[in-house]
This record gives structure tokens, C-alpha cells and sequence, in this order.
């Protein structure tokens, strides 16, 4: 296995020698996500490349800052690149309409953080020492000596906060802070930052979370919280689902709770669930493994097909049998 230097060497090395571009991630995207790629984006674009910013979903309303150019676009078929760079996907599949959309390339570099990354690219840097995508992203553009601008340095700071629950999630490491620091140095605008994503939500945000608080159930002596979100749910508040972003950690930072799910109905038959665990001996990547997902330790997630009653039983199966061997 290549050592990062060396991978991220061959990476710039790609970088410098193609000109056009296409820059994807993973649906329902999140700050890291949408940080990552727009950093990348721009800081391409800089370089003087062509660079096409694509994700099958939009930004979210309070992410709409950091892209005040409309870089992030829509999928479209028939299209030709030198390089795709897929950044913050754990695998082919979570690219979604963009997958088949980047067929026609030269080469294809993964960069990611999850422990889960499937390595689907022709190039793949997978770090899960790092809290974020973008701090891949930051090391890499150090690395090339590219010039970090406020507007990247925005992002990246968006991308590393909003993965480690701004800095307070077990993955957070000193580097973390470094980085967070050299970026604020950079011009990353915390207040602006802070008052976007942290301090001005929607009042159908504010609905969905009276819904929560309504209607979340514990299991397994209250060391389960979970929670549904239906369609009817969403309309009924006015949210949109990228406002469910989030939601989880009020469950989650319940006590005696170890694990929180959100269970989201995507189809009748088509379940989303998010996993969050505060026990250092419950690793929710695994379960969620078990149903064709991934992510990390403390976070992660899956699509699962059948009833919602089987798929809720299954999933809290899962959660009770990895809390029972903790004990």
C-alpha cells in the first residue's frame, strides 16, 4: 500500500497534468461534503481547470453560503472528462445519478475519510485518522501549494466543524484543531459560519424538532432512542429533509441513551436510517454494515428495503445484540 505522501503526490500529479475536470459526492449531501467539493472546486478553478461541481442533490438552504457562484449543478449524461474526483463517498453507489453520469473519464480519484470506503476509483485516498473530508482536502491543497483563499477557507472550516458535531465528537484530534486554526488564519469567517449553519434555522426546523421531542421511544432500558420520520412528516412541517440533518444528536446526547436511530422513510418500502453511539465499545459502522451501509465508529448509516415494521425490528435487533456484548 502507497504511503499518503506518495498517494498525494500521484494525485496532484493528475491534478497538474489534465484540464477538465468534474467534482462529485455523495447524495443528501453535508457540510463536509458540500465544504470538500466546493473547496476543491474553486481551488481547481484557481488553477486555471474546468472544473464541473456535481451532486445529484442541491445544497441545503443553510449551506447556500458557501456557494454563492451556483458551482454545485445537477447531473448531466453524455458529458466527457479528464478527471472525476469523487470526495466524502464511502462508495460508487452513494454518488447516485452522478454514478453513471462520469462513465466517460481518463481517471478517477477517491478521496475520503470513512473506514468504510469500498477503494472504487482508479486512485483512492482513504484516511479515517482524519475527523473530515476536508481535511484531506486542506493537507492536499497545502501539499500542491495551492493558495488558499477565504472563500475555500470557508468551506474547509464548514466541512471540519460540521463533521465533528463542531468539534465535540470523539474523531476529534489535535490536528483537527490545527487545521481549524491555520484555516481561521486563512480568513474563514467564524461568525458568518457560526450564524449560517449553527444559529438560523427555519421554523419547519423548529417543527420537525417538536415532532422529535413527541414522538422519539427508548428501547432496552432507555439505552435506545429512535425516532420515525415519515413523509407526512415533512409535509406536515414544512421541512425539507435536508432539515432532518442533525436531529439525531437531540436523542443522541440524552441520558442513559448509547444509541440513537433515526429511521426515514425515503419509499414505502425504502428505509434510511442514521446510527449514532456513545459507547467506545459500540461500533455502529459495523451495524450498519450489516445492512449494505457504512461510515464510522461513532456514525454511520445504510438504505434498507422491506416493511418499516421489519426494518425497525431488525435494526433495534441489531442495536440490542451490539449493546448486550458491550456489557
Amino acid at each position: 500500500m502507497k504511503s499518503y505522501p506518495q498517494v498525494i503526490g500521484r494525485i496532484i500529479q493528475e491534478l497538474r497534468a489534465y484540464k477538465t475536470f468534474c467534482v462529485v459526492g455523495h447524495v443528501r449531501p453535508d457540510g463536509d461534503c458540500i465544504g470538500s467539493q466546493l473547496a476543491l472546486t474553486c481551488a481547481l478553478k484557481n488553477e486555471g481547470k474546468n472544473v464541473t461541481c456535481w451532486n445529484e442533490d442541491s445544497v441545503p438552504d443553510k449551506l447556500a453560503f458557501l456557494d454563492p457562484d451556483h458551482f454545485f449543478q445537477k447531473p448531466k449524461r453524455g458529458l466527457e472528462f479528464d478527471c472525476v474526483i469523487a470526495t466524502d463517498c464511502a462508495s460508487f453507489e452513494r454518488l447516485g445519478k452522478c454514478g453513471p453520469a462520469i462513465e466517460n473519464r481518463k481517471v478517477f480519484i477517491n478521496i475520503d475519510h470513512h473506514a468504510s470506503n469500498t477503494r472504487y476509483a482508479d486512485i483512492n485516498w482513504v484516511s479515517a485518522r482524519e475527523a473530515s473530508t476536508g481535511e484531506l482536502i486542506f493537507k492536499l491543497m497545502k501539499a500542491a501549494s495551492w493558495p488558499i483563499t477565504p472563500k475555500i477557507a470557508d468551506c474547509l472550516f464548514t466541512a471540519v466543524s460540521t463533521d465533528t458535531g463542531s468539534f465535540q465528537y470523539a474523531t476529534t484530534k489535535p490536528m483537527t484543531y490545527n487545521t481549524a486554526g491555520e484555516l481561521v488564519k486563512r480568513g474563514a469567517d467564524l461568525a458568518k459560519i457560526c450564524d449560517e449553519v449553527y444559529q438560523s434555522y427555519p421554523m419547519s426546523r423548529v417543527r420537525l424538532l417538536k415532532h422529535l421531542y413527541n414522538k422519539f421511544r427508548l428501547a432496552h432500558e432507555d439505552q435506545i432512542a429512535y425516532l420515525w420520520l415519515k413523509k407526512k412528516d415533512f409535509s406536515r412541517t414544512g421541512a425539507d429533509t435536508s432539515e432532518s440533518e442533525g436531529l439525531i444528536d437531540h436523542i443522541r446526547d440524552m441520558e442513559p441513551v448509547e444509541v440513537a436511530c433515526v429511521f426515514e422513510e425515503i419509499e414505502p418500502d425504502m428505509t434510511r436510517i442514521s446510527l449514532r453511539s456513545k459507547s467506545d465499545k459500540v461500533n455502529v459502522s459495523h451495524i450498519a454494515s450489516m445492512f449494505g451501509g457504512g461510515g464510522h465508529k461513532a456514525a454511520a448509516g445504510a438504505r434498507i428495503p422491506g416493511s418499516p415494521l421489519s426494518v425497525q425490528r431488525r435494526v433495534i435487533g441489531a442495536i440490542k445484540k451490539a449493546l448486550n456484548s458491550a456489557s
